[in-house]
């Protein structure tokens, strides 16, 4: 498997990628996959791992660091912009459809937490995307408004609403107005604040298990009333007949999101349950992971094909 650093364009934005080859792929035009990172990650994450490891078994792969985000362009930095996030999965696959070693008609998505959310309303709209498939996946949308269980109480997201405005406002006049950091500064602080979830997600963002200096791990605050609007599952419909698979850690906390989506989807579709699995443990956990990528593999073979 080899790795190549590229860039192109989104909405005028210059996205940073990795592309990965198998070491001896078969002469010809092969299938090939995108890959999306998790909110306020980047490439040399989760993404990269999924994408090297898909690599592995013959596809030719994109990892991505999202506009304004990790190694790519755009102001303010951390921004996550729902509209931009899938047009980046969208200018992924036209980088692709420009590529001699890449069958245009045999192109997948694979979404990683947010980024399961983003892939599903990309391909709802994108029809050379032949099938899809998201890991831990969740509408980040959601997730501010309801929490990552669905029981947040509503004034939450009234109180990220109210320091949004603030933030516009001070920026219009010429103020700093500062970002919504996403984690404390301690562990036990992550866990009083969201409990198991939120432990886990610190460890993997802001200790050595998964931390890189160019991951974020906070939102510009324009991004809150960006998303306040959005919905990641509106177009799920869309993607039918056209394969879906979700693939889920049995002790997910966000795995209502994954329930509404298969009950949403139209076309062929699977809830794939990893049993002992958490949200955060299908970012890294290699025991986790392994069946994971079985479990892609044979997805992605079946309704792409493979060259292995």
């Amino acid at each position: 498997m080899s790795q190549t650093s590229f860039t192109f364009y989104s909405a005028g934005l210059r996205i940073a990628a990795h592309l990965y080859t198998p070491d001896t792929p078969a002469a010809g035009p092969h299938p090939a996959l995108v890959v999306g990172h998790p909110g306020t990650s980047v490439k040399e994450q989760t993404s990269g791992t999924y994408a090297r490891r898909m690599a592995e078994r013959g596809f030719v792969t994109l990892a991505f660091d999202a506009g304004y985000q990790g190694e790519s362009g755009g102001l303010p930095r951390g921004l996550e912009d729902p509209a931009q996030r899938v047009e980046d999965f969208k200018a992924a696959v036209s980088f692709f459809a420009t590529r001699d070693e890449v069958a245009a008609d045999r192109i997948g998505l694979l979404g990683i937490c947010a980024s399961g959310g983003y892939s599903l309303s990309a391909a709802g709209g994108d029809h050379r995307v032949r099938a899809v498939a998201t890991v831990s996946g969740v509408d980040v949308a959601r997730q501010l408004r309801l929490g990552a269980d669905g029981t947040q109480d509503p004034a939450v997201f009234q109180s990220l609403l109210d320091a949004a405005a603030q933030a516009r406002t001070a920026a219009a006049r010429g103020e700093d107005p500062g970002v919504m950091t996403m984690f404390p500064e301690t562990a036990e602080q992550a866990g009083q604040l969201g409990g198991e979830h939120g432990v886990e997600g610190f460890e993997y963002y802001c200790t050595p298990r998964g931390e890189h200096e160019r991951s974020a791990k906070f939102f510009a605050w324009e991004s809150i009333d960006k998303l306040a609007f959005f919905d990641a599952f509106h177009a799920v419909p869309l993607i039918g007949p056209r394969p879906l698979l979700q693939v889920i850690g049995g002790r997910a906390v966000t795995s209502w999101m994954a329930v509404d989506v298969h009950q949403r989807a139209t076309g062929p579709k699977e809830l794939y349950w990893i049993d002992g699995a958490s949200h955060v443990d299908l970012y890294d956990r290699k025991e986790y992971i392994d069946i994971a990528i079985d479990k892609l593999t044979d997805f992605y073979t079946t309704h792409l094909g493979t060259d292995h």
